[in-house]
């Protein structure tokens, strides 16, 4: 055999080479055949560039994950008692819609959607409270954009059941001055002449807490067992509720009588002071009524 594979090497390299080269064909088919992987350590490597090369030792920014809604101020409208040029609330998006509704400066109401009609943008208002006479919502209200200023807001917030109420902001309503005194700690925060309720009306005395804010509602009367008085206010703004019959610290855009008795059993302010009371104060903050 050995004398054989010298004088006839080609014999004896062939069947090797065929073997070699079946060997490295089946190895090639079965790498084709396998699913491609992802390049984990590339894609690591391009995770650490992106990143800043000193590792943060601070504690991380917790985002605020509740939801935020739309609403509209009216800041340059007529006055209290219609005195001016009024915005216009209309039943569609243009000014060829129905007047339906004319909106006092103070006004902030809830936008459902943005409608843009002939490039003019129109908001549509909603009301997703309880509404005490719902039967006076007839159809759609729509704002033109270009009289009101748009804004974000939490939207309704309520005192959780399990917080301990501390709180180092306290609002005094002294009924017998007609006037507002907010501290934080032993800091006048605001001092204003506000109306609180009439004598039939009375706003109530005692100590009590803001377990309730929102930047918008809609008040309605007759109020039963209270007053029989009609009125309709949509977008009554930046009310901080204190008790669970509905007595509210908030804006007033219908009337101008600080300083003395005007209202249902609220604390009535003028809406910019209102806002300014309502940023400020927390859910908690406790609340005085007194003589």
């Amino acid at each position: 055999m050995k004398k054989f594979a010298e004088e006839n090497p080609f014999f004896v390299a062939l069947p090797i080479a065929i073997i070699v080269f079946f060997s490295v064909l089946t190895w090639g088919m079965s790498m084709l055949r396998q699913p491609q992987t992802p390049d984990l350590w590339g894609s690591l490597a391009a995770v650490v560039v992106s990143q800043d090369e000193t590792i943060s030792t601070t504690t991380p920014h917790i985002v605020d994950m509740h939801p935020r809604f739309e609403y509209i101020e009216v800041l340059d409208s007529c006055g209290p008692y219609y005195t001016g040029a009024c915005v216009n609330m209309r039943s569609g998006p243009g000014e060829e819609y129905p007047i339906i509704g004319r909106l006092r400066t103070g006004v902030v109401l809830k936008v459902a959607d943005t409608v843009i009609q002939d490039e003019h943008a129109w908001h549509r208002i909603m009301f997703d409270e309880g509404v005490r006479y719902p039967e006076r919502v007839t159809g759609d209200w729509y704002v033109s954009a270009d009289y009101v200023q748009l804004f974000t807001d939490k939207g309704d917030e309520i005192l959780a059941t399990h917080a301990d109420g501390k709180n180092a902001k306290l609002i005094i309503v002294d009924l017998s001055e007609q006037m507002l005194y907010a501290y934080d700690d032993d800091t006048l925060f605001m001092q204003e002449p506000i109306s609180t309720g009439l004598e039939f009306t009375p706003t109530p005395r005692g100590t009590f807490t803001v377990f309730k804010k929102t930047p918008s509602r809609y008040m309605q009367g007759p109020i039963p067992d209270v007053s029989d008085q009609y009125f309709d206010l949509p977008g009554v703004p930046w009310d901080l509720y204190f008790t669970n019959e509905g007595a509210v610290i908030h804006g007033a855009y219908w009337h101008d009588n600080f300083s003395k008795p005007w209202s249902h059993g609220c604390v009535n302010l003028s809406p910019q002071k209102a806002k300014e009371l309502y940023q400020w104060a927390n859910i908690g903050t406790s609340i005085i009524v007194r003589d």
